[in-house]
């Protein structure tokens, strides 16, 4: 029974925590199938794989590395976050059923207030109150909104405590389907116009089924983005995704540039043809999925 998990982590300019953090994750015995990092989002993002009771050690050994280096009351980057170790998503992949990741969010959320004192909030299918599901709900106000937002009845977390931890805030731990991390850089330094493609785009403003997507800068680059999940590339392809921000942008005068996956992506969502299409920077067949899962001797 193999489990994905992403764990999104708020540090994206030290490449040396960076490294420690994905070493850290290989010596509790997963595969570490792909790692990255940002400095304008100030976000590393890992995609880590293995049985269950592995990745379980994994995020725990994770959270600890997290917890020693980083301090979110110094920390600023363009990417929303609530946590030092913000968001913990789990997939199942072979043999594995949504219902046991979700028993594994909810053992990985326990350990994670137990052993270091972290609020946890569970989210997607993990989630024991269908009201409060969606990550950018329990999002919303970031760390520095969390203490208010926690004294609010309905927003107490799952587990641990009902303040924030001083340094490493809380941690949303959750159980969902596969979707694709897609961003594309407009060529134009417009964050205005990024924010209004963005809402033209995303689900929630009356676009694009299963897309969610914000505007930011991107400061190391001097561009502004649309970034976006994808949350069912089948309703909503990358293609129509990318078609969709490339229309509105020429709508607002603006040409698009190039576009980038951060992580790893199903083999079903992306073809050579339409990554040619869609400008995409650095593709390589080591993104797909399945690929790395086959090299990494997870998968037959």
């Amino acid at each position: 029974m193999i489990v994905e998990a992403i764990p999104n982590v708020s540090e994206g300019r030290r490449l040396d925590v960076v490294a420690s953090m994905a070493a850290a994750l290989r010596a509790a015995g997963v595969r570490v199938l792909d790692h990255s990092a940002d400095p304008s989002h100030h976000r590393a993002v890992f995609t880590a794989a293995g049985e269950p009771a592995a990745v379980s050690r994994a995020i725990l050994a994770l959270t600890a590395a997290a917890v020693a280096a980083i301090d979110l009351r110094t920390h600023r980057g363009v990417h929303p976050r609530i946590g030092a170790v913000d968001v913990v998503p789990l997939v199942p992949l072979a043999r594995a059923t949504m219902q046991e990741c979700v028993a594994l969010a909810r053992t990985i959320g326990a350990g994670i207030a137990s052993t270091f004192g972290i609020p946890v909030y569970l989210y997607e299918e993990a989630s024991a109150r269908k009201w409060r599901t969606r990550l950018e709900d329990i999002r919303r106000g970031q760390f520095e909104g969390l203490a208010a937002k926690m004294a609010t009845p309905g927003w107490e977390p799952d587990y641990g405590p009902a303040a924030p931890h001083p340094t490493a805030g809380a941690t949303a731990v959750g159980a969902r389907m596969p979707l694709v991390a897609f961003n594309v850089n407009l060529a134009a330094d417009r964050i205005d116009l990024a924010r209004r493609i963005a809402r033209a785009v995303r689900f929630s403003s009356g676009g694009l089924p299963g897309v969610k997507a914000m505007g930011v800068r991107l400061e190391h680059l001097g561009v502004a983005q649309v970034s976006m999940n994808l949350t069912d590339f089948e309703q909503t392809s990358i293609r129509q995704a990318f078609d969709a921000v490339r229309t509105e942008a020429e709508r607002l005068g603006v040409p698009v540039l190039e576009s980038e996956l951060v992580g790893l992506v199903p083999e079903a969502a992306l073809t050579a043809e339409t990554a040619r299409h869609v400008l995409l920077q650095r593709f390589s067949a080591d993104q797909i999925l399945e690929r790395r899962l086959v090299e990494a001797g997870l998968l037959g």
